[in-house]
C-alpha cells in the first residue's frame, strides 16, 4: 500500500498499526479474556477446547500453543495483549521480553543490568547492531513456515497470472451520495408500508436513485453516519470512528435487529484509510467489532432496495453528533479531503462512493420537538453543491437554531462533499445527478443528493 510506514525498516520491531490491529483482533481479544480467573482456569484445563471458542486463524492458534510471541506478533498480536497469555503461564514481563530475543533468561537479565540494549546499530535494518537479523523462532514456527512456503509458491503463481488480466491503477471516488437516515423509513420498509399514501411520495423520490445505483454500483461505499446510542454508549463516545472489520451485523435498537443483510466490510482499504488519515493529523478510533444501526442500513435500503445481499462492500465511518462538543463543519470538510487523499493512494483500481447521511432539519426532544425548516434545508443543499467551503464555516449554533437540535447531523454531509474532486482542484464542479426533498418522514425533513465527480 502507498502509505508512509517509516517504521518498517526498524530492526527487530513490530509496530502495532491499523493493519496489525485488524489482523490480530480475535487473537488479542482471546488474550484479553484471560484477565478473568475463570477463563484462565478453563484455558489451562483444555487449551484446544478454549481456543476453539475463538475465531482466530489456525496460525494464530498455533502461535499461542507454541507460546512463540514473535510468531504471535507477526499474526497481529500486540505485546500488551499477549502479556495476558504470559501472565497466565506465570511469566514476568522481563521473561516474556527475553523469550523474543534468542537469549537465555540469564543472558537477557545480564544485558538489562548492564544498561539495556543500545540503539547504536539498531536504528535501521542493515546496520551492525545486536538486534539485526531474523526473529527468534520456535520449532513449531519453523515447521509452519516450511509448510506455508510451499503453499505460498502455488498461490503466488496463481496471483501473478490473475494480475496480468487486472487493470492497473488506484482507487478513485466516483460520486458522493447524501441521504437522511430516518428510523421510521426502515420500519416502513420492514413492515411493507412503502405504498401507503403517507410513505409513497418519499419512496418515489428514490426511484431514480435505485436505477442509478444499478448503473453505477461501486466496489466500496465509505458511509458516514452516526451511531444512535447503539454500539457506543456513554462509556465511550469517539468523535470519529472507522469500522475495519470484515463484516458488521445489524444492531438491535430495542425492536430487534432489522431484517437486512449483514454488511460486508473492506478491511484492507479501511485500515489503509485509517493509517493515512491519522498520519494527516486526524484522530480516528479504529473499531474492529461494530454493529450498525439504522443510520447506516436505512440509506442502504433507499439506494439498493431490499436485496438478499448488499451488492458492494461498505466501510462504516461514525461521527459523534450526539454529545457535545461535536466536530465543526470546517473540521468535517477538511476530514473529507484527507479521506479522498487516503482513498486515492490505495493501489487497487477500486470504484469508491462516499456517502454522507443524517439530517435534514429535525428536533426530537423538548418543547421544540417537530421543528422543520424547509427553506433553510434547501438553501443548505444549494450551498453544499455550489460553495461547500463557505458552508463549512457555519457555526454549530446556526444548525441548532435553524435546523433543530438533531439537524447538526448535517455536518456529516460535509465530509462526503469534502472528498469530491473539485474541492481538491483536480476536477470540474460535480454533476448533480439527482436532487430530492420531502417533508415529513416521521419527525424529519428528508434531503437527498447524488453528485458525480467530473474529473
Amino acid at each position: 500500500m502507498a502509505l508512509d510506514k517509516p517504521y518498517l525498516d526498524v530492526p527487530g520491531t513490530t509496530i502495532f498499526d491499523a493493519d496489525q490491529s485488524r489482523k490480530g483482533y480475535w487473537l488479542n481479544q482471546f488474550c484479553m479474556s484471560l484477565m478473568k480467573a475463570e477463563n484462565r482456569a478453563r484455558f489451562k484445563a483444555d487449551e484446544d477446547a478454549y481456543l476453539a471458542e475463538w475465531p482466530m486463524t489456525d496460525e494464530q492458534k498455533a502461535a499461542v500453543r507454541a507460546r512463540d510471541l514473535n510468531w504471535a506478533m507477526r499474526t497481529g498480536g500486540n505485546i500488551y495483549f499477549l502479556s495476558k497469555l504470559g501472565a497466565t503461564d506465570g511469566l514476568s514481563f522481563q521473561q516474556m521480553a527475553g523469550s523474543m530475543t534468542g537469549m537465555t533468561e540469564q543472558q537477557y537479565r545480564d544485558m538489562m543490568i548492564a544498561g539495556g540494549r543500545s540503539p547504536e546499530g539498531n536504528r535501521v535494518v542493515g546496520e551492525t547492531g545486536n538486534a539485526q537479523g531474523a526473529a527468534s523462532q520456535s520449532d513449531a514456527w519453523k515447521a509452519w513456515e516450511e509448510k506455508a512456503q510451499k503453499e505460498l509458491a502455488a498461490q503466488v503463481e496463481q496471483a501473478q497470472a490473475a494480475t496480468k488480466n487486472k487493470a492497473d491503477g488506484r482507487a478513485r471516488i466516483t460520486a458522493s451520495v447524501y441521504s437522511s437516515h430516518v428510523p421510521a423509513i426502515g420500519a416502513a420498509i420492514d413492515h411493507g408500508k412503502t405504498e401507503e399514501p403517507y410513505w409513497q411520495p418519499l419512496f418515489k423520490g428514490y426511484d431514480f436513485s435505485k436505477q442509478w445505483m444499478k448503473d453505477n454500483t461501486p466496489d466500496v461505499i465509505f458511509l458516514v453516519y452516526n451511531d444512535h446510542a447503539t454500539s457506543f454508549d456513554l462509556g465511550v463516545i469517539p468523535t470519529f470512528a472507522i469500522g475495519t472489520a470484515a463484516e458488521f451485523e445489524p444492531a438491535d435498537e430495542g425492536y430487534g435487529p432489522r431484517p437486512v443483510p449483514v454488511v460486508k466490510g473492506h478491511p484492507e482499504l479501511a485500515s489503509h484509510i485509517a493509517q493515512s488519515v491519522i498520519q494527516q493529523d486526524f484522530d480516528l478510533t479504529i473499531v474492529n467489532d461494530l454493529k450498525v444501526d439504522h443510520g447506516l442500513t436505512v440509506p442502504m435500503n433507499l439506494m439498493f432496495g431490499s436485496p438478499a445481499a448488499w451488492p458492494c462492500k461498505v466501510i462504516p465511518f461514525h461521527v459523534n453528533v450526539v454529545q457535545y462538543p461535536v466536530p465543526s463543519g470546517a473540521r468535517c470538510f477538511a476530514l473529507g479531503q484527507a479521506i479522498r487523499r487516503a482513498i486515492e493512494s490505495y493501489d487497487q483500481p477500486l470504484k469508491v462512493q462516499i456517502w454522507g447521511t443524517g439530517g435534514m432539519s429535525h428536533q426530537l426532544q423538548g418543547p421544540r420537538a417537530g421543528l422543520i425548516n424547509a427553506e433553510w434545508d434547501n438553501r443548505f443543499l444549494d450551498r453544499l453543491i455550489a460553495d461547500p467551503k463557505d458552508l463549512s464555516t457555519m457555526p454549530h449554533i446556526d444548525y441548532v437554531r435553524e435546523a433543530g437540535s438533531e439537524g447538526i447531523e448535517l455536518v456529516m454531509w460535509l465530509i462526503a462533499r469534502g472528498a469530491m474532486s473539485d474541492v481538491a482542484g483536480s476536477g470540474k464542479a460535480p454533476k448533480v445527478a439527482h436532487r430530492f426533498f420531502h417533508v415529513p418522514a416521521s419527525n424529519t425533513a428528508v434531503g437527498h443528493l447524488i453528485l458525480e465527480n467530473q474529473v
